[in-house]
């Protein structure tokens, strides 16, 4: 599983974060001062960070000055000035979000920071199904199944969180990214397509009104 440090002094916005993280299919480790997230930084395998700025001991901008990990940052904030977003993806974060902010739009930042690293994996496998994310190929039983960009960025985002219920609003903000304003009845159409390709009209349920859950086989 893919484990997410959280460093981050108030507790309820650690706890939103984690259960964020957790939504995902993540596992969060919180640490709520700076010298500990340091420490668990540089100790410890971790695929992400996410980095508050203001902590009380060790500021986020010197925890990035001090660090010798590779692992990626995404700072998280109340500074909203340029100067500090600027500041922070110099000294190597992968990205900025300033508080207070979405759920979804946390996830979304956060599976594009995975993609990147490439810390998901290449070849899933589901079935019958066996899908290359390098490649962007889908086989059914061994046959080659035409997805259009789109079906294929739902059909990975699913193999991705099996058995976790995702919003139409989530997918949207996932796939589409978080800043799409069309309506959710595009996913709709996209399901319904990958249910006929790849015969998976009874493992790609729908939860009524919230969206659809992959669920293992």
């Amino acid at each position: 599983m893919i484990r997410i440090l959280i460093v981050e002094d108030d507790a309820n916005i650690a706890k939103l974060i984690e259960a964020t993280v957790a939504i995902g299919g993540y596992e969060g480790v919180v640490c709520n001062n700076g010298a500990d997230g340091f420490q668990k930084m540089e100790n410890e395998e971790f695929d992400l960070v996410l980095l508050d700025v203001m902590l009380p001991d060790m500021s986020g901008f010197e925890i990035m000055r001090s660090r010798t990990s590779t692992t990626p940052v995404i700072f998280i904030t109340a500074k909203q000035e340029l100067t500090d977003k600027v500041r922070g993806l110099r000294l190597g974060a992968e990205d900025y979000i300033v508080k207070p902010f979405e759920a979804m739009e946390l996830l979304a930042r956060i599976e594009v920071i995975l993609r990147r690293v490439s810390k998901t994996a290449v070849v899933y496998e589901y079935g019958d199904i066996s899908v290359n994310v390098e490649e962007h190929t889908c086989r059914c039983k061994g046959k080659p199944v035409y997805l259009t960009p789109k079906e294929f960025e739902v059909l990975v985002f699913f193999l991705q969180h099996k058995d976790v219920a995702v919003s139409r609003d989530r997918l949207l903000s996932a796939v589409w990214g978080f800043e799409y304003e069309g309506e959710t009845r595009t996913i709709d159409i996209h399901i319904q397509q990958l249910r006929k390709k790849l015969n998976l009209k009874e493992h790609l349920v729908t939860i009524p009104k919230l969206g659809y859950r992959l669920e293992s086989l």
